[in-house]
């Protein structure tokens, strides 16, 4: 029986690789994107089924969630990967709303996404959540980002992106108690060449790709949160 695996933000960068190479293991892919057309085109070149949802709008996430619902009946793989960077302005020239918008996205989608899909993921038998996050949102490099140079790729003091991925850390943690039939694992895919970062990332996306690729098809054992990076654990 083939897994069927759902993916945010999948019709470029991240996402787009991570679904070719699950198609390319045998995964049923359904690729998300919040513009259809642009959705529609990148499943075509993927040879996945096109799956419209905006991450920020609950609407367009359970009409997503219904879809699959209705072709697939399951989940097997969850991966939460649509994110954006949000401003870069120094910490004290954020305002709440700046912040809001990025955790809108990269917090909050991840919990409206998983809420619509947690019924398709217990009908599976060994179900699985993939959180695309960062080394940025470790609360343990932030403090003291001199002494983890042989972890991190880059660093920077974004207010708004490195909170929301501390924040989406916290989320694995709780779901993976919360659903212990789930494995939950957040995972770091290193500082990679994607629009995210207007494409100044030292890794290619088939690098970067590869640790998010190697979560959904990890053969699942006693489920429980975990923080995967490129060169190992990252501490949180």
């Amino acid at each position: 029986m083939t897994t069927v695996t759902v993916i945010t933000g999948a019709n470029k960068g991240l996402g787009f690789e991570t679904a070719r190479r699950l198609i390319e293991a045998g995964h049923t892919v359904y690729a998300g994107a919040r513009d259809a057309h642009r959705g529609e085109q990148a499943a075509k070149a993927l040879g996945a089924h096109p799956l419209l949802i905006d991450v920020a709008d609950e609407a367009s996430v359970a009409a997503a969630a219904q879809h699959v619902r209705a072709e697939a009946g399951r989940v097997d793989v969850l991966i939460n990967n649509a994110g954006i960077a949000g401003p870069a302005a120094p910490a004290g020239e954020l305002t709440a709303t700046d912040l809001q918008q990025v955790f809108d996205t990269n917090v909050f989608g991840a919990v409206r996404t998983t809420r619509a899909f947690l019924p398709l993921l217990q009908a599976a038998a060994q179900p699985a959540i993939v959180n695309v996050s960062s080394s940025l949102g470790s609360l343990t490099i932030n403090a003291d980002p001199a002494a983890h140079t042989h972890i991190l790729q880059a660093w920077a003091p974004l207010l708004a992106y490195n909170s929301s991925k501390a924040a989406l850390n916290m989320l694995t943690a709780v779901y993976a108690q919360a659903f212990p039939q789930i494995t939950v694992t957040s995972v770091d895919p290193g500082f990679t060449a994607t629009d995210l970062n207007g494409h100044q990332g030292t890794q290619s996306v088939e690098e970067g790709a590869a640790v998010i690729v190697e979560a959904a098809t990890a053969a699942h054992g006693t489920p429980s949160p975990a923080f995967v990076g490129v060169s190992g654990p990252v501490p949180w």
